[in-house]
C-alpha cells in the first residue's frame, strides 16, 4: 500500500503463553495538556493547528485529524474539515478510519509477541506452517494472451523475517509495479483486502503461495503481501482467528477499543467517507474493484494482516506510544526493549532503495543521521509507516 509519512509515525505452563505481563515501568495513559507542560511551544502548536485548518480551506483535503504528544502527554488533538461532505457531516476527532497499511505495524507486533515466546525463529522458512510456500518459484516468463506463466524453485525458502521486511519476493495484486503479477493474481482470485466477500484467510493464504515470486527471497525489497501470510501464520501458531489475537492480545491489553476489523453497521456513522475531488467538490468515492465501506458491510470474514484493520487516531497514538515507551503502556508490557530494538532495527541492509536517509526494519520506516542531516524529514530514529487511504 501507498507509504505516507505519519509523525505521531520463557516460562512454559500448560496455559497458552501470553507475552503482555504486568510491567515493573507504570506509564500513564496518554492525556490531554498544554503545549507548555511538557516543553512545547504553543506558539508552533499553533502554526500546525493554522496548517491543518488552511489545508482544509484550499481544497488539500476534504478533512483531517491531528494528534501530537511528547513525553506520554497530549499537547494538540483535533479535527478539521468534513468527515462525509455530501452530507455535510463535520469531522470528529474519534471518528474511525481506514488505516490501510497502518495494519502491518500492528500484525508485526503480534508475529514478535509470539517470537518472544520462542514459539519460531525468524528465518524459520514459512512452509514449517504453510506448506503450499515449499513449492515456491520465482517467475520467469509470461504469456499476456492467456496470462500463463512460468518460474525456477526459489534458491531458498521464504522466511518469517522477509515476510516481515518485503524482502520475500511476493507480489501485491491490484497495486502491484508490475502488471504481469497483477494480471495473474487477478486470475487466481487472490483477495488483497477490502472485500465484503465470504473469503477467509485459511483460503486465500495457501493460494497466495502458489503465485510467482518476484525475485529470489532475500535479495531485494518488494513491498508485498506478506503481512497478510503473517496473518494466517498467527492463527496457526497461536490456534486463535487472527481477529481475536489482535482483541485479546493487543487491542484490549492498550485500552485500543476503536481498532477492529469489523464494525457493526451502528458504528457506520463514525465512519470516515473516502473522498476524492471532482470539479472543486468533495464527492464520495466508490469503484466496483473493491468494497470501500468493507468495515461495516459484507460478510466481514477477511482479517487482512496487510491492511483491513479500521481505527482512530487516539488508539493508532496508544499503539506508537507503546513503542516510545519501550513496549510498555499503563502499567502492560507487550514486548521487551529488546524485542522493540530489534524491531526497529535495519533488517534489510542496503537492499532498500531509500538508504542511506531512512532504513526499513520489521515493521517502520526508520529514519538515519542521514536522513535527518537532510532536513524535512524528522531526527534520526522517528519512526513512520501510512495507509492506503492516506492516513
Amino acid at each position: 500500500m501507498k507509504r505516507i509519512s505519519v509523525l505521531l509515525f520463557a516460562v512454559l505452563c500448560s496455559a497458552a503463553l501470553l507475552a503482555q505481563t504486568a510491567s515493573i515501568r507504570q506509564s500513564p495513559p496518554l492525556a490531554e495538556v498544554g503545549p507548555e507542560v511538557v516543553g512545547l511551544s504553543p506558539e508552533r502548536i499553533a502554526r500546525i493547528d493554522r496548517m491543518c485548518a488552511q489545508a482544509v480551506k484550499d481544497g488539500q483535503v476534504p478533512g483531517a485529524v491531528a494528534l501530537i504528544a511528547r513525553d506520554g502527554k497530549i499537547a494538540l488533538w483535533k479535527a478539521y474539515g468534513m468527515a462525509d461532505t455530501e452530507a455535510a457531516r463535520p469531522l470528529r476527532r474519534d471518528d474511525l478510519f481506514r488505516i490501510a497499511s497502518q495494519t502491518k505495524a500492528i500484525t508485526a507486533t503480534a508475529v514478535m509477541m509470539l517470537w518472544e515466546e520462542g514459539r519460531f525463529q525468524l528465518d524459520d522458512p514459512i512452509s514449517k506452517w504453510i506448506p503450499a510456500f515449499a513449492e515456491a518459484k520465482v517467475l520467469t516468463g509470461f504469456n499476456y494472451a492467456d496470462t500463463s506463466w512460468t518460474g525456477e524453485p526459489v534458491k531458498s525458502p521464504v522466511t518469517i523475517r522477509q515476510l516481515l521486511s518485503h524482502t520475500s519476493g511476493i507480489g501485491y495484486g491490484m497495486i502491484d509495479p508490475d502488471e504481469r503479477f497483477r494480471l495473474i493474481y487477478e486470475k487466481a482470485g487472490i483477495v488483497d483486502a477490502f472485500t465484503a466477500e465470504a473469503v477467509t484467510l485459511d483460503t486465500n493464504i495457501p493460494k497466495l503461495a502458489t503465485m510467482p515470486l518476484h525475485f529470489h527471497p532475500g535479495t531485494q525489497y518488494n513491498y508485498s503481501e506478506g503481512l497478510d501470510v503473517l496473518g494466517y501464520f498467527i492463527e496457526l501458531v497461536s490456534g486463535m482467528p487472527f481477529d481475536q489475537f489482535l482483541k485479546t492480545r493487543i487491542f484490549d491489553p492498550l485500552g485500543m477499543t476503536d481498532t477492529r476489523f469489523y464494525f457493526p453497521t451502528s458504528a457506520a456513522s463514525r465512519l470516515v467517507k473516502v473522498q476524492y475531488p471532482v470539479d472543486g467538490q468533495w464527492k464520495n468515492f466508490t469503484t466496483p474493484g473493491f468494497e470501500v465501506n468493507y468495515p461495516v458491510t459484507g460478510a466481514r470474514t477477511y482479517f487482512a494482516g496487510g491492511a483491513g484493520l479500521t481505527s482512530t487516531i487516539k488508539d493508532y497514538a496508544v499503539f506508537l506510544q507503546m513503542y516510545l515507551n519501550g513496549g510498555e503502556y499503563n502499567g502492560i508490557r507487550l514486548l521487551s526493549r529488546t524485542t522493540v530494538d530489534v524491531i526497529l532495527s535495519n533488517q534489510i541492509g542496503d537492499i532498500w532503495g531509500e538508504e542511506p536517509d531512512a532504513h526499513f526494519s520489521l515493521a517502520f520506516q526508520v529514519i538515519t543521521p542521514e536522513g535527518q542531516a537532510k532536513g524535512g524529514q524528522g531526527s534520526a530514529g522517528t519512526f513512520s509507516w501510512g495507509g492506503y487511504w492516506n492516513t
